[in-house]
């Protein structure tokens, strides 16, 4: 009986770990990375929360009009072991991002994304 308990416990610890590894996604499915979109512009929001963080930010084209874009980036946890903070960011802040453009077509999202000031310099926490 004793021995019963103890693989049924292995068992469900092993489904748990194999469901929680299996939950988090990969991001190709949602963004090409084989393009690499790039959008100069004024932040409108940062947001620095958990599963994701997202900046957005309004780019101006060179026909004068504004694309709205949204950067996907990596979870709060993750990014504030590396110095990063709510504040690292701030709406009207100018920053350039490179990054893998979205696969849904009529939208302007973006993930894996370097994130650098206008001139090229680094943006850093």
């Amino acid at each position: 009986m004793k021995a019963l308990l103890w693989v049924s416990g292995v068992v469900l610890v092993a489904a748990v770990l194999v469901t929680s590894v299996g939950a988090h996604h990969a991001s190709a499915p949602f963004y090409d990375p084989e393009k690499s979109v790039e959008a100069v512009g004024t932040v409108t929001k940062f947001v620095f929360r958990n599963p994701h963080s997202f900046v957005y930010l309004d780019a101006v084209n060179a026909d004068g009009t504004t694309t709205a874009w949204e950067v996907e980036m990596g979870a709060s946890v993750m990014m504030s072991r590396r110095g990063w903070t709510p504040e690292t960011i701030k709406a009207g802040d100018q920053i350039k991002v490179v990054g893998q453009p979205s696969r849904a077509p009529g939208t302007f999202g973006m993930c894996c994304a370097e994130l650098t000031k206008p001139d090229g310099s680094a943006l850093s926490p």
